[in-house]
């Protein structure tokens, strides 16, 4: 008997890492107006941005169902597998109740984690618990060990604007204006499970500069865990001068750096120019 991972399209997990952990995933919905699609089935990154710019309003998600958890779950059971899923935040969305609602439904023989994040943070999670899986421990240590482990994943994102802040209502036009005029870039992080402001910089390049410093106040990266960028948008332009300015990092440590496309569920809220990194904190 395997242990199967399944998770939300949340996560924006790559097609790669999708194929290569072996790991399924379901939908949420987006709707533009009178137009509902399917977040990475019918509705690409490339696709969400392009209907984003052009609409006035920000477009609604919607959970993924637990008619939608039933069915992965029961496919994972009936073929003699042990699903967990590892879900978009219980802060952010209804997905997490849900699948524990199909949990319960199927007598408990599937497993649900919330992860407390979104997107790169839920991903990171989701790599863990394979290279757990791949370890051989069993279901009950895993999830005990992902509960555990959660709290030291750190998100952190600078946006390139305030223009969907302001259309989602979070800050008024006349500090969208103000923030303009200035070049203020929002830095915002992932907090007990919410997303959250936690300052302002002057120019992408401050801004990643207090990327680079928040990242050092926790003690930098713990390379023995996975770890992530992100981007949002139609162009990597932002995420490359990212990259560039913050080449200490990760110098000497990776070949190469996990990259991530943020979807509908983030990207809404954050719009295009969006630059990001989740880690696992050396701290408790």
């Amino acid at each position: 008997m395997a242990i199967r991972l399944i998770t939300d399209s949340a996560s924006d997990i790559t097609e790669e890492t999708r194929r290569r952990l072996g790991i399924r995933v379901l939908p949420l919905s987006v709707t533009f107006g009178s137009e509902t699609f399917m977040s990475g089935v019918n509705l690409t990154p490339d696709d969400f941005y392009n209907k984003l710019i052009e609409s006035d309003s920000l477009p609604i998600t919607s959970q993924v169902t637990p008619v939608q958890w039933t069915e992965a779950f029961s496919e994972i059971i009936a073929a003699g597998d042990t699903p967990l899923a590892i879900t978009l935040s219980s802060r952010l969305s209804g997905t997490y109740q849900s699948a524990c609602f199909a949990a319960r439904e199927l007598g408990g023989r599937a497993y649900v984690v919330d992860s407390m994040n979104a997107c790169l943070g839920e991903t990171i999670l989701i790599e863990h618990a394979s290279r757990l899986i791949e370890k051989g421990m069993n279901i009950d240590e895993i999830c005990t060990e992902l509960n555990q482990s959660k709290s030291r994943i750190r998100v952190i994102a600078l946006l390139d604007t305030l223009e969907y802040l302001k259309k989602g209502g979070r800050i008024s036009a006349a500090s969208a204006a103000v923030g303009e005029l200035l070049s203020l870039k929002p830095v915002i992080a992932v907090v007990d499970g919410e997303v959250k402001a936690i300052g302002k910089a002057r120019g992408s390049k401050s801004g990643n500069n207090f990327l680079k410093e928040l990242i050092r106040k926790d003690g930098g990266f713990n390379f023995d865990m996975p770890f992530s960028l992100a981007y949002s948008g139609l162009d990597m332009t932002l995420m490359n001068k990212y990259i560039s300015d913050s080449s200490d990092i990760w110098k000497g440590h990776v070949d190469t750096l996990p990259m991530i496309h943020i979807g509908p569920t983030i990207g809404t809220h954050v719009g295009p120019g969006t630059v990001a990194v989740a880690w696992f904190s050396k701290n408790s």
